[in-house]
């Protein structure tokens, strides 16, 4: 895979000085004002809207505390009044072992059936897509068994806590051709990272130079149970066995997308790891951790997550050798260096200031009018958490392909697997839904973590073998 450092220095510039100033506006959220001889295009567009996807139950298997926020952003995105269709995504069965949860879980949703064995929930018939919020080392079970009963899967990341299982769910999901299989991954499915990837892609920040992510906060992460057995249950995420500690299970969100960025995987990674507090609860899991990650071509991802102190809280810098780009909250600002080219569209962007710095914001969509206006605070060019639009992606696209297959057979009873997929590949309202990560993103990532946390609880160096990512 190459980074964008390879890309040509005359294409990178013809780019960024040639592209007309409603194209770079466009790309970096000074939104050209609708024209008189636009709306010619507008009403055409309106004539060959995509339909909304019809609707698909869902399943949700895991109710703690990840499980019920899965469930309220799925009820946001039932309600949203700007979606054409409600009700899209309708949660149709709930499992969980523990009864309480399932009462808590069942008040949301109360004509969801419910079920404690999640083998009894893949076979209703009513269940088409399942979304998997169980501790990590349980996925490798649930997904297999989701996949073979021939349902959509969404698994939370990372995938699972052992690269061997890792594969093999990505391999189940690579040859269950008629099912979406979409990891947790959320930041992908963003519109904001939709929108800078081609920006960043261009070359707009010169040749990378490093790239520094944070997760900070300020909490014990342990959970109190009704019985001790209860409490090892919710504090998996404590104990090396059942967990990838920090770096994989908080990290691998900004490891994911400091690859795609930088279009490439890591080379090796050094990671170090420290308990900073004293804990009576048994936990072998540090609380504060750093790995430093070699990407090809000299630049280092710089990463580091503590529990003990939320300053700063969570945010990503990229640097170039001709501007850096921070992100934070999902806000993107672009800070140029001294003597770098201008563009045109800069002089109508928003402009903050951080200390001795202006950052030029980087918005999808926005206008001229929305991009200047408000403080730092109140810039919120999304309304809705990440969750969201993952979720959103994945029921529109499952739904999509449930249609399409069903027409298909119905057309061609004896037809191919390999004519229904031409069918997909052919489908506008497929090929054109927003984008969601795949069984290769998660497995890549998967690795990427589950090494880094190897590496910060060695605290030493470790090459990525090729063949961790390949099936």
């Amino acid at each position: 895979m190459n980074t964008t450092n390879e890309l040509p220095e005359s294409t990178r510039r013809d780019f960024l000085k040639n592209a007309s100033l409603a194209t770079m506006m466009a790309m970096v959220g000074g939104g050209v004002e609708l024209r008189a001889d636009d709306k010619a295009k507008s009403a055409d567009a309106e004539l060959t809207k995509i339909p909304p996807a019809p609707p698909i139950g869902v399943g949700i298997i895991g109710l703690g505390e990840w499980g019920r926020e899965i469930l309220t952003q799925l009820g946001n995105l039932n309600s949203d009044p700007k979606k054409e269709k409600k009700d899209n995504s309708p949660v149709v069965a709930l499992c969980d072992n523990y009864p309480a949860a399932m009462r808590r879980a069942g008040k949301e949703v109360p004509n969801a059936k419910h079920y404690e064995d999640y083998k009894q929930l893949l076979a209703d018939p009513n269940v088409q897509a399942v979304i998997i919020a169980t501790p990590t080392g349980t996925h490798k079970e649930i997904a297999l068994a989701a996949i073979a009963a021939g349902k959509h899967v969404y698994c939370e990341a990372p995938l699972a806590n052992t690269i061997d299982d890792a594969k093999a769910i990505a391999r189940a999901a690579r040859d269950a051709v008629k099912q979406i299989f979409q990891p947790g991954l959320q930041q992908r499915s963003h519109p904001q990272m939709e929108f800078l990837l081609p920006f960043l892609r261009s070359g707009a920040l010169g040749k990378f130079v490093m790239v520094r992510a944070q997760w900070h906060t300020n909490a014990t992460y342990y959970k109190t149970g009704s019985t001790p057995e209860r409490e090892d249950e919710l504090n998996w995420r404590l104990h090396k066995k059942t967990s990838t500690g920090l770096l994989g299970e908080e990290g691998i969100h900004q490891m994911d997308t400091a690859s795609s960025i930088l279009r490439g995987r890591p080379l090796a990674v050094t990671g170090f790891s420290s308990t900073i507090r004293a804990y009576t609860d048994n936990r072998d899991v540090p609380d504060t951790v750093q790995a430093v990650f070699e990407f090809p071509h000299g630049v280092n991802l710089l990463h580091d997550l503590t529990i003990c102190n939320s300053f700063e809280k969570t945010y990503e810098v990229y640097l170039g050798d001709e501007a850096a780009m921070m992100m934070r909250d999902f806000k993107s600002w672009l800070f140029k260096e001294a003597g770098a080219h201008e563009g045109g569209w800069e002089v109508y962007a928003r402009h903050d200031r951080f200390y001795n710095e202006t950052g030029i914001a980087l918005v999808a969509g926005a206008s001229k009018q929305t991009t200047l206006a408000g403080s730092v605070e109140s810039f919120n060019p999304y309304e809705h958490v990440p969750l969201y639009y993952a979720l959103d992606n994945f029921v529109d696209k499952a739904g999509r392909y449930n249609k399409e297959a069903k027409e298909f057979y119905e057309t061609y009873p004896d037809g191919s697997i390999a004519d229904l997929l031409e069918q997909f590949k052919a489908d506008p309202a497929i090929s054109k839904t927003k984008p969601i990560a795949n069984w290769q993103d998660g497995l890549e990532a998967t690795v990427m973590a589950i090494v880094a946390n190897q590496a910060a609880m060695k605290k030493q160096r470790i090459m990525f073998e090729k063949e961790w990512f390949e099936l």
